[in-house]
């Protein structure tokens, strides 16, 4: 892909958007920043644009964004939205960030995509890697932006990449060395028209263009999975909490092995691995995969299964103040996430849940709340929805701010219990993203 002296359109500000203006200029390209938003939630941007002498509007998507040869488009832009639209009107191709970021980077790349689970994987992979001696960037939905360090893997490195529906969108020749599927289960339906086949195939482009040469990891336990990968040329791997595997990873009897061809070339015990949860066994086991594929040491994987922390916003113990537990699970932006922390303590939980609505269907965490949870504290544009659903089965008050909602927690918890931040929800009607919304959290709960 030649972009000398290219005119090129970026969508969105955010963080994606900011990496791929930056790349695109260094490659001789000209790009144009553009954004619906207002300043105060995109002044850390726009102080990034500015730096870069890179030219940008904000608050509406002008004619002048359509004079250009290309778009790339951020993932919290919706496929459906006006500009995209028009642009396909126009005959203007359109590409994502990680498209875009692709096509100049001269590294291994390990895509990790899933409903749930993402970030960790990422994380732990990135770190696993590095501890083996490979020296391996994490980066997409986690850490900075795939498009601000393509430039900077060397052919013999590793990019441990998180990847979305949203940024999966609009590949056109993306091929990871490595395509990792951890799971899939119902969410952002209200960007995919609320069809949940819609949202899967986004998922399963993945491992689209991968050839014989490469590699597909995919969770055996997962149904959907099961019923709709099929077809692929790359060679498939799979691990599983409930089944032993001929090519994988599996769980048996309080121990991971990883075999190829039925051949045990890996074993650790669950023990090993610092994180809690089945969940993230499940989440070990996929990275496990990919170290093992690449033939990495085996006591340098354990060593780093044992050593690696909880990333931020995912389950992380913030602080305990008088025996009250108080864990930041801000990532948890869908119902299935929150399953997971509910299962993750044995004491009782105040629950802080809502945000931005995306379909959520409560009922499946009905039994889990009226088990576990004694209080929801129901914050954020969902907070109607919360209250009509769980009123009658728990205690549900409704409050205007995650600070308030904190307090009175704090207020009504007794020793032993856990105030767990676990939204189901995204965080766009109260906070620019999650992490925003989780340093929120911990900021208050470090003041109480």
């Amino acid at each position: 892909m030649n972009l000398a002296n290219k005119k090129i359109s970026v969508i969105g500000a955010v963080r994606s958007g900011v990496g791929a203006a930056k790349l695109i200029k260094k490659l001789g390209g000209k790009p144009f920043v553009s954004d619906s938003g207002v300043f105060e939630k995109l002044k850390n941007s726009i102080m990034e644009l500015q730096k870069q002498n890179i030219e940008f509007e904000l608050g509406k998507h002008s004619a002048k964004v359509y004079e250009c040869e290309m778009f790339v488009v951020s993932p919290g832009v919706p496929s459906d939205a006006e500009v995209i639209k028009t642009a396909k009107t126009k005959g203007i191709k359109i590409i994502s960030e990680i498209e875009l970021a692709f096509s100049f980077c001269a590294g291994n790349i390990i895509a990790i995509t899933g409903t749930n689970g993402k970030t960790t994987t990422t994380s732990l992979c990135g770190y696993l890697f590095n501890h083996c001696g490979i020296k391996t960037y994490s980066a997409g939905n986690i850490g900075k932006a795939f498009s601000e360090i393509a430039l900077d893997v060397k052919e013999n490195e590793f990019v441990s990449l998180e990847v979305s529906s949203f940024q999966l969108d609009h590949i056109e020749t993306f091929k990871p060395k490595v395509s990792v599927i951890l799971n899939i289960t119902p969410d952002h339906l209200n960007r995919y028209d609320y069809n949940f086949e819609n949202y899967m195939k986004s998922k399963l482009r993945v491992f689209s263009n991968q050839t014989k040469d490469d590699y597909l990891i995919i969770n055996n336990d997962d149904q959907y999975l099961q019923k709709n990968i099929s077809g692929q040329l790359c060679k498939t791997y799979y691990f599983s909490l409930t089944k032993d595997i001929t090519n994988g990873c599996y769980l048996n009897s309080g121990n991971i092995y990883y075999v190829e061809n039925g051949v045990k070339k890996f074993e650790c015990k669950t023990s090993d691995i610092q994180l809690r949860g089945e969940h993230n066994w499940a989440n070990a086991m996929a990275v496990i995969s990919a170290a093992k594929l690449f033939n990495l040491d085996n006591q340098k994987i354990i060593s780093a299964l044992k050593s690696f922390k909880a990333v931020e916003h995912r389950l992380e113990l913030v602080k305990e103040i008088n025996g009250i537990k108080f864990i930041n699970d801000s990532k948890a932006t869908n119902v299935d996430s929150v399953i997971y922390a509910l299962k993750s303590f044995n004491t009782p939980i105040h629950l802080i849940l809502g945000g931005q609505d995306k379909g959520n269907d409560y009922k499946l965490i009905k039994e889990l709340v009226k088990k576990n949870v004694k209080q929801i504290y129901a914050i954020g544009s969902s907070s109607d929805k919360i209250k009509d659903f769980f009123s009658g089965i728990i205690d549900v008050k409704m409050y205007s701010s995650l600070r308030e909602a904190t307090e009175n927690a704090f207020k009504n918890a007794q020793k032993n219990d856990v105030v767990l931040l676990s939204p189901a929800c995204a965080s766009f009607d109260m906070f620019e993203n999650y992490e925003e919304r989780g340093n929120q959290f911990k900021q208050i709960v470090n003041n109480l």
